[in-house]
């Protein structure tokens, strides 16, 4: 689970990194400040590189990208500050009462959300995406089995394989059959700590993972992000904000198209609760990974909060328990580690 490093206040070059392996620093470039990133995945630096060129030609909020070095190794990027979105819901996090600036700027920002999946598809070369093109039913196999091996095995707690895969076998057909509105752009690991704030708006980094999906992951991404801690009430508040923004562009290109909205408000938000239990088995994995074989304090920490969402959304949807009776009987087991 990438995500971008951010820089200590005050400290020049300074980049703190949480759960990628590249590396960050800050310089001066012709006078300006700029982002200096040494990747190790050529073809990773050369999605990233593309995505936000194509994303930045649309007038999409994302860095610029200013010089590429000839190997593709590393590059230089427009220095969106210190500020992530993270820390200016710092209240909300802490607290669970999110006040109301911190509320419009998370409206603000899934909005924001639904412009670079659907404007951001346009024209967009899938090819180039890293590592795979399409969130397909091989994708999401990966994103499970993440799960079993990085995280369920390391806790030691017994389990059958067949009742497993059983579930899994249902989760992968309920999530592939879910139409994105038209070819989206599925961000991938949308969340707070990927957003930056500049002079109050946010602006997106870390899509180099990003492929052609549906649009509900990144929803889920978004609204369930352990640490986030953003209470019920106000996810269904915020999903209907992007709705409401998600059916305007769709609108607004039918007109232009002349064919037909893809957007099914209902289908789209009853099928929400699958992805919300796939995106929070993969950050589970992605938990493990980082925390228990790479020693990352930020991800062990975050374990904890992973779980009780799974627990809240097995307790809300009385269809994913039954449908998913092994994984629900799994995540009971992994409370119990608490």
């Amino acid at each position: 689970m990438p995500a971008q490093g951010f820089a200590i206040p005050g400290v020049k070059g300074s980049i703190v990194q949480q759960g990628s392996n590249r590396v960050y620093t800050r310089e001066e470039q012709d006078g300006k400040s700029v982002i200096r990133v040494e990747g190790t995945n050529r073809d990773e630096n050369r999605a990233f590189i593309y995505l936000a060129r194509h994303f930045h030609s649309k007038g999409l909020p994302v860095p610029e990208v200013f010089r590429v070095s000839e190997d593709e190794m590393s590059y230089t990027q427009e220095d969106l500050g210190d500020t992530l979105l993270f820390d200016v819901i710092k209240h909300g996090r802490e607290t669970g009462c999110f006040l109301p600036e911190e509320k419009a700027l998370l409206e603000k920002t899934i909005r924001a959300l639904a412009h670079i999946q659907i404007e951001g598809a346009k024209g967009l070369n899938w090819s180039v995406c890293f590592p795979v093109a399409a969130m397909d039913e091989r994708a999401i196999r990966w994103d499970l089995n993440y799960w079993k091996y990085c995280f369920l095995k390391g806790t030691k707690i017994e389990f059958s394989e067949p009742r497993l895969e059983d579930d899994f076998d249902r989760l992968v057909k309920a999530v592939s059959i879910q139409p994105s509105a038209g070819n989206a752009f599925l961000y991938r690991d949308f969340q707070s700590r990927n957003v930056m704030i500049k002079e109050g708006e946010p602006y997106f980094i870390d899509f180099q993972g990003g492929r052609k999906g549906p649009t509900q992951y990144d929803v889920a991404s978004f609204l369930w992000q352990a640490k986030a801690n953003i209470p019920q009430a106000l996810r269904e508040q915020l999903t209907e904000a992007y709705l409401d923004e998600l059916e305007a562009i769709s609108r607004q290109h039918s007109a232009i198209s002349r064919q037909p909205s893809a957007v099914s408000r209902e289908e789209w938000k009853a099928a929400l609760p699958h992805f919300v239990l796939l995106r929070t088995l993969q950050v589970l994995g992605a938990y493990g990974y980082r925390g228990y074989f790479e020693r990352k304090t930020h991800f062990i920490e975050s374990i904890p909060n992973a779980l009780r969402n799974l627990a809240e959304l097995f307790a809300m949807h009385d269809a994913l328990r039954d449908e998913y009776p092994y994984i629900y009987a799994i995540s009971n087991d992994l409370l119990l580690l608490l």
